[in-house]
């Protein structure tokens, strides 16, 4: 088990240098957030359509296989395995209706006819509505549960794959750069968003050695060889606090040290000691990409919307 390779929370991939990497971050933040919040109120082709253009932007990124197979394919599993058991769960709609009867004794001795202006009755095709899609056995799929289902499956890959694939094509340093580049405004409200920053840019750092620490700590207690049978519940509960105990202390005893090497280094307060990591300028590529989030939107807006 690498926790290091498994887990996508804070890896950048700083080789090879793809087109993505070169973007700005403030644009890929503004693509971030599209994603994030153009799902909201949207049909679910827009959110079938949403996942597609993740996977597409992987690949013509050409970002090593080896990196996005296992994520990417977990998080697929993942979002299948929910789409399979909400669409076969009961829907909440186990509601009966009575129809009325009608006031004119007349309508129930007549036989019933359905008109349809708009579909010639030589057309052959059927305007019957069904609102059970599937019905064998124990298994029935609704037209509610089918859509809940698609909902909830693709807003899971969505918003986690999004986040992941940011976090592997920009660096710690570029994300808390085009951060601070976009709050500047706030200033003028007394916020203090260099301090913000500068706690975003050490928490980010920080995320590999949480996983480090755990990973060790779970290795350590795998080459002893526990009887967890033997030990029984109590015994298991014992032993995971004490590695949760071991995990805290290490993981202070991290911050302690990243506290001392910045004191070492004279560092007073954030705007004293300000290290500027990258320099951000729009670009060509920028600028279309901008054009395009455009064109996003404005699909989005004209596409997108429930019925």
């Amino acid at each position: 088990m690498d926790l290091l390779r498994s887990l996508p929370l804070g890896l950048y991939l700083e080789q090879p240098q793809t087109w993505l990497h070169k973007l700005d971050p403030r644009v890929k933040i503004a693509w971030l957030m599209s994603f994030l919040t153009s799902y909201t109120f949207a049909n679910n082709p827009w959110r079938i359509l949403l996942v597609a253009l993740l996977i597409i932007f992987t690949l013509i990124a050409r970002i090593p296989r080896r990196v996005w197979k296992q994520q990417m394919g977990w998080l697929l599993t993942l979002a299948l395995f929910v789409f399979l058991l909400i669409s076969i769960s009961p829907d909440g709609l186990g509601v009966k209706y009575q129809p009325r009867i009608p006031t004119n004794p007349q309508v129930l001795t007549q036989p019933a006819k359905v008109t349809n202006s708009h579909v010639p009755a030589s057309t052959g095709i059927s305007t019957e509505y069904s609102y059970i899609l599937f019905d064998q056995g124990p298994v029935k799929v609704t037209r509610r549960s089918l859509d809940l289902a698609i909902r909830v499956s693709t807003i899971i890959f969505t918003v986690i794959y999004s986040s992941n694939l940011y976090l592997l094509t920009t660096a710690p340093e570029e994300i808390t750069t085009a951060i601070e580049s976009l709050m500047q405004p706030l200033r003028r409200l007394k916020v203090p968003v260099t301090e913000i920053t500068l706690t975003l840019t050490l928490s980010l750092r920080f995320i590999p050695l949480v996983l480090e620490e755990v990973q060790n700590l779970i290795r350590s207690v795998m080459t002893r060889a526990i009887n967890w049978k033997k030990l029984g519940l109590k015994g298991a509960v014992k032993v995971w606090i004490i590695v949760a105990e071991r995990v805290l202390n290490n993981l202070l005893l991290r911050a302690e040290q990243m506290a001392s090497a910045m004191m070492v280094r004279g560092f007073t307060s954030p705007n004293e000691h300000q290290v500027q990591w990258h320099e951000l300028r729009l670009k060509a590529r920028d600028w279309l990409a901008i054009a395009i989030l455009t064109l996003f939107w404005g699909a989005r807006l004209v596409l997108g919307n429930l019925a």
